[in-house]
């Protein structure tokens, strides 16, 4: 394989596969359902792969899967140990007049966290958001603040919010792409907390009976669904994210994500929802190319303590690829060559690439998986004179 402005390429036929990098253009992609919404997007959250899409890019009012950042702000505080789950929350004025899906609470009350999560996330409850983010925030606006820095540090480029409950204002907008990276984000940053969106039925002592039922169809009809939030205003339409978790021989808790925007009911956007979960599973296989921490190459090292270093990536590497089309997959890893010491552990050494057949299907960072110190004087000079005579 030629070597060119210092890069080795090495390309390797590889029969099994999968994740964690960037996605490209799905290679030979297998046809799309027709979705009945505004804006929809599928992803495989395992592989880290765009399935199918419309309009992604295409902004939108998000509703309520504006609380998803409320959330992560919620959660990011309670990771840092600024709240706590059983700390008690007042209820003010500006919650309790919240308009919209509430968890109906009022000044009178002091609630906990824990339950103002769940009023947030099972009920929809604008008056629990408000109540969330005056407690983290300490003001409604310096929280929104909040959600909008955060919106930059996550990727979030085409986000804008005005409020942290989702409600209809001029310049509260997001677009399916940037759902999905929140999304993500919220299940890989925080799995201790991403189990409330899976609650069925919840209602705080003393608020009426008849509220109590997550509006995520999904979670009554789909056993392998376990969140995440719906959405709804008359400007934004039926709005759904929709996550399933499903076993495979080769591959356990395979994970998909949906997006449906803009759909016409609250039944119709679980029904598309749930057809492009389906299709997903069953258009595309989740291929294992290699285990968490196993080396993918192992290159010479010059002027280190040790003389060559394994790369690879701390997560399982899986792709999704068309069904039965796994046998096509081929691999390609660009580093630095030669390549000296001292490396780092989990230093960015090299980056691997997958193809079907020619196509580019995606692309992520090889890490070092051992630290390589640097050698002392004489080993330095030894490989000098080595690489001189290469």
């Amino acid at each position: 394989m030629a070597i060119h402005a210092g890069l080795l390429l090495s390309l390797a036929t590889l029969h099994l596969g999968g994740t964690s990098g960037t996605a490209h253009a799905q290679a030979a992609a297998p046809e799309a359902p027709e979705v009945a919404a505004r804006a929809y997007l599928l992803i495989d959250v395992t592989a880290n792969q765009i399935l199918a899409s419309r309009d992604l890019d295409m902004p939108v009012e998000p509703a309520s899967l504006t609380k998803l950042m409320t959330a992560y702000l919620v959660f990011e505080a309670l990771k840092a140990k600024k709240i706590d789950l059983k700390q008690s929350l007042a209820v003010s004025e500006r919650a309790w007049k919240m308009p919209g899906s509430r968890m109906f609470i009022d000044p009178k009350m002091k609630v906990p966290v824990e339950d103002l999560i769940k009023g947030m996330i099972v009920q929809s409850g604008n008056d629990a958001t408000v109540a969330l983010a005056e407690g983290v925030g300490g003001t409604v606006e310096r929280f929104v603040q909040m959600m909008n820095e955060q919106a930059k540090v996550l990727g979030m480029n085409s986000t804008s919010y005005k409020n942290p409950e989702g409600l209809t204002e001029v310049g509260h907008i997001t677009t399916a792409r940037d759902l999905s990276i929140l999304a993500t984000r919220l299940m890989h940053d925080f799995p201790s907390f991403v189990g409330y969106y899976a609650i069925q039925k919840y209602r705080y002592p003393g608020t009426p009976a008849a509220n109590d039922t997550n509006r995520n169809l999904l979670l009554f009809r789909d056993p392998t669904v376990d969140g995440l939030k719906t959405g709804h205003t008359d400007a934004a339409g039926y709005c759904l994210v929709a996550t399933a978790k499903r076993d495979f021989p080769n591959l356990p808790a395979r994970r998909l994500l949906a997006i449906v925007l803009g759909a016409s009911s609250e039944n119709a956007r679980a029904e598309e929802a749930q057809k492009l979960l389906n299709w997903g599973y069953t258009a595309y296989d989740g291929i294992k190319l290699f285990e968490a921490n196993q080396a993918v190459v192992t290159p010479s090292v010059w002027k280190g303590l040790a003389d060559s270093v394994p790369l690879g990536r701390p997560q399982a590497i899986v792709v999704a690829v068309p069904q039965g089309q796994a046998s096509r997959i081929k691999t390609q890893v660009v580093r630095p060559d030669p390549l000296y010491a001292p490396l780092q552990l989990n230093q960015t050494v090299a980056t691997l690439k997958v193809f079907l057949d020619q196509a580019p299907l995606s692309e992520m960072p090889l890490l070092a998986l051992k630290p390589v110190p640097e050698a002392g004087w004489f080993g330095r000079t030894y490989d000098s004179l080595k690489l001189w005579v290469r």
